[in-house]
């Protein structure tokens, strides 16, 4: 994804952190897909296993209450390749069970890819989950899509992001959702967010991501995940067309495979973190540190 779009904005004159944040929160539930458990952003502790945005807003969130003086439990229950379906049926129910009063749920991504999908119903269900939650207490964030500019292919799907989104604002706007707002965060166009696939986020995607929706929830933030990566000289041509081809084989042609059989790269896994439980401040401190040396 190439940024064609200037951003005036500087990690220096990033915006202050949100007004009107009362609350610190001691529960928090993820619920999702691949986006939400993390893909690709490795976790170093064992193998086929992801940290991710919500791992890291998890680490700021328990930094606030332990400073506060309160007790923080973290629980996240996507998995990747999952359905709208599936995020706001079991998982959302699992998540109820829990008590959470914050939660994150990004769903709809993997129907909007599919060959036909019925955004309104989308948009339904998307309401309906989130008047659940708040039903129970909870306060919830909602994320948009990333503006796909520069993508072949997601560009064509531009007209559905867009639809979903505008839906999305509205739910948001009735029901006094926080929404994490990735269609304007012009620094992740640029490739060098993305993993190999050119489908998930990477450790620098997802760390930019983290930092957004800290901000976005009124935590202080340093403004980093404004800040636009040093620009670097365009490949040769071969190197473009040798490194297309190789993402074809290994990435594209797995997932059109799956789409004609009609299986998932989620079937048959579990969630990472099912139980809401603590979050090791020393560990993830410690793993922070590794992450940006």
């Amino acid at each position: 994804m190439t940024d064609t779009t200037p951003d005036t904005r500087t990690a220096e004159e990033a915006p202050a952190a949100r007004s009107g944040h009362e609350r610190t929160w001691r529960r928090y539930v993820a619920i999702g897909d691949s986006f939400t458990e993390g893909m690709s952003d490795p976790d170093p502790r064992q193998d086929d296993a992801y940290l991710g945005w919500a791992d890291r807003l998890a680490v700021d969130l328990a930094q606030v209450a332990d400073g506060a003086g309160h007790a923080f439990e973290y629980a996240n229950l996507a998995i990747r390749g999952k359905l709208l379906a599936d995020v706001v049926g079991p998982q959302l129910d699992a998540a109820l069970a829990m008590q959470p009063d914050l939660d994150t749920m990004f769903g709809g991504a993997n129907d909007i890819m599919r060959p036909n999908v019925d955004l309104d119903d989308v948009a339904d269900q998307l309401e309906a989950a989130v008047v659940r939650l708040k039903d129970a207490g909870a306060d919830v964030m909602l994320a948009t899509m990333v503006n796909p500019t520069g993508s072949k292919i997601m560009t064509r799907l531009r007209p559905r992001i867009s639809w979903h989104i505008a839906n999305l604002w509205g739910i948001a706007q009735r029901h006094d959702c926080y929404v994490l707002d990735l269609w304007s965060m012009t620094p992740l166009r640029d490739p060098r967010m993305w993993s190999v696939d050119r489908l998930h986020l990477s450790a620098e995607g997802h760390k930019r991501v983290a930092q957004q929706a800290a901000w976005t929830l009124g935590l202080p933030t340093t403004g980093e995940w404004l800040a636009h990566l040093p620009a670097q000289a365009p490949k040769p041509v071969r190197q473009r067309v040798a490194e297309d081809a190789e993402w074809a084989r290994q990435y594209l042609a797995p997932w059109v495979e799956r789409r004609i059989k009609g299986t998932s790269s989620g079937d048959g896994r579990l969630p990472k973190r099912p139980e809401l439980t603590p979050v090791d401040l020393l560990t993830a401190r410690s793993l922070m540190v590794d992450d940006e040396a």
